[in-house]
């Protein structure tokens, strides 16, 4: 249904891609993995012709099927429109959309009353669904899915992982749900940046996605073995063949002018030990293999009494643009707990976790780190890198800033580079330097893992789960919530209560 021949792109001089081929057909579920900034976005503009920062060859064709586009996030100049206008607003097929409008409001588990709602009011979730009910509304043939899962409460997290599983058209999509990945896909295509980010290398197969991952990490830990055990069985003849050598040298270096013979027969010897040199010299040994690295993400040690009361919120009602979200909120969070606050989208998690920051921030007894769901929000005050994760200018503070963003894999480049120009995974992750960086003892993280590389978030979660500090966060990643939280409050109208793990 969708063939790609010899696709390869390119931005200024660096390919992300080269030479792909692949072909998607019917009931196809390919989940497209890789590091931030390795071309995944790129690749599915690149095939819809909406990609033009990059140099792209090699052929597309779409077999005249159509394909529907879910794309991060939802063009400014749309934002001031209502629900409605968004989705119907010079529209074709308009009547056969709206006979399939209410049914698709109810599998979404949305309510009718959000068709009058501007668009810029609604919660990251709710734009979510949203833009998945305008593409479900146009019947394509083909779905093109980036990042369907940020934002999305639980609940709709399941619908759509049955949505993927009980359809037949064929599906491209990018996630860093890692569970959403392990249901769905029925292949993989990861895209790789190696030798210190100077070439790129793609590996398809038709596999599901922990089977992927589990054969490539024994087929690296084989690889290398074989190759370390290969280089030191080299060596040992190196050196055995150089004590060789050096002792006829030696011989030759004594032998008495009266013995001819026996130079005659050290010289053919030595001549001997050099053709053997020459030819070890062209041993092909297997190479280690060349493969990108993880991130290396850890938190300095940090202290915090198990008695300490970092909050005892209470709020009779929470309250955005006006509206009543919830009410009877009470939060007490003592010692260095991990907690995580779910609910619904558009409950108001965010909104909670932004006045919990306003009410730490200022505090002198404890260093509050913030990382925001809308990471522009902090970061529109800073213009570059550097500025915002070390602000003070100070000489050492760049240098660790430098190390721990390195640790990050984020290049020389990336870090003196404009913040606008950077995705929203290397955003992320310079949130996560900068809190380490800052030594904070209390973590408030609205969706710390939502960005990021489903192949970097199991070193995200562990260190976060070895954090000693305190941790209130916001979260659908279920993988976090089983690893990373002690404690679960579920967010509803009704008020903010403790549930069981």
């Amino acid at each position: 249904m969708l063939e790609l021949k010899n696709i390869s792109i390119k931005i200024k001089e660096r390919y992300l891609i080269k030479n792909l081929n692949l072909t998607i057909n019917k009931g196809d579920k390919l989940a497209i993995i890789g590091e931030e900034g390795n071309g995944k976005s790129t690749l599915l503009k690149a095939i819809l012709n909406k990609c033009d920062y990059a140099t792209i060859t090699g052929n597309i064709n779409f077999h005249n099927y159509k394909i529907g586009y879910l794309e991060q996030s939802i063009n400014n100049e749309e934002l001031n429109k209502t629900v409605f206008n968004y989705l119907f607003l010079n529209t074709e097929d308009y009547y056969n959309k709206i006979n399939n409008l209410y049914k698709y409001l109810e599998i979404l588990k949305l309510n009718d009353q959000i068709l009058e709602q501007i668009l810029c009011t609604l919660s990251g979730g709710e734009k979510i669904k949203i833009n998945l009910l305008k593409i479900l509304l146009e019947e394509n043939d083909i779905l093109f899915l980036d990042e369907p899962t940020n934002d999305l409460d639980i609940k709709t997290l399941e619908w759509l992982e049955n949505f993927l599983l009980n359809c037949h058209k064929p599906i491209i999509y990018i996630s860093h749900d890692e569970t959403l990945l392990a249901k769905t896909a029925n292949m993989i295509l990861h895209l790789e940046q190696i030798k210190n980010k100077t070439d790129c290398r793609h590996t398809i197969l038709k596999t599901d996605y922990e089977s992927y991952i589990t054969a490539r990490l024994k087929k690296i830990a084989k690889e290398t073995q074989v190759a370390k055990f290969e280089k030191r069985e080299h060596n040992k003849k190196e050196l055995k063949l150089q004590q060789v050598m050096n002792k006829v040298a030696h011989e030759q270096s004594t032998i008495s002018r009266s013995n001819p013979h026996g130079a005659k027969m050290l010289k053919k010897k030595m001549h001997s030990l050099k053709s053997q040199e020459k030819k070890l010299e062209k041993d092909v040994l297997t190479e280690i293999p060349d493969v990108e690295e993880g991130i290396n993400f850890f938190f300095s040690p940090i202290n915090i009494p198990n008695n300490k009361t970092i909050i005892n919120l209470t709020l009779n009602e929470l309250i955005a643009k006006n509206r009543v979200l919830a009410k009877d909120i009470n939060l007490e969070v003592v010692g260095n707990e991990h907690i995580c606050i779910i609910g619904d989208n558009g409950i108001g998690k965010s909104t909670l976790i932004k006045e919990i920051y306003h009410k730490l921030q200022f505090r002198t007894d404890i260093k509050v780190g913030y990382m925001p769901q809308n990471y522009n929000e902090i970061l529109k005050e800073y213009s570059l890198v550097l500025d915002f994760i070390s602000p003070t200018k100070n000489k050492e503070e760049i240098t660790r800033a430098r190390t721990i963003l390195g640790n990050m894999k984020l290049t020389s480049e990336e870090m003196l580079s404009p913040i606008n120009n950077l995705s929203n995974g290397t955003k992320a992750k310079i949130f996560l330097a900068k809190l380490v960086l800052d030594q904070n003892n209390v973590l408030l993280l609205d969706e710390p893992t939502r960005n990021v590389s489903p192949l970097s978030n199991p070193i995200i979660r562990q260190a976060l789960k070895e954090f000693a500090g305190t941790i209130i966060s916001v979260s659908h990643d279920r993988k976090y919530i089983e690893e990373v939280i002690d404690t679960i409050y579920l967010l509803s109208l009704s008020g903010l209560k403790k549930i069981n793990k």
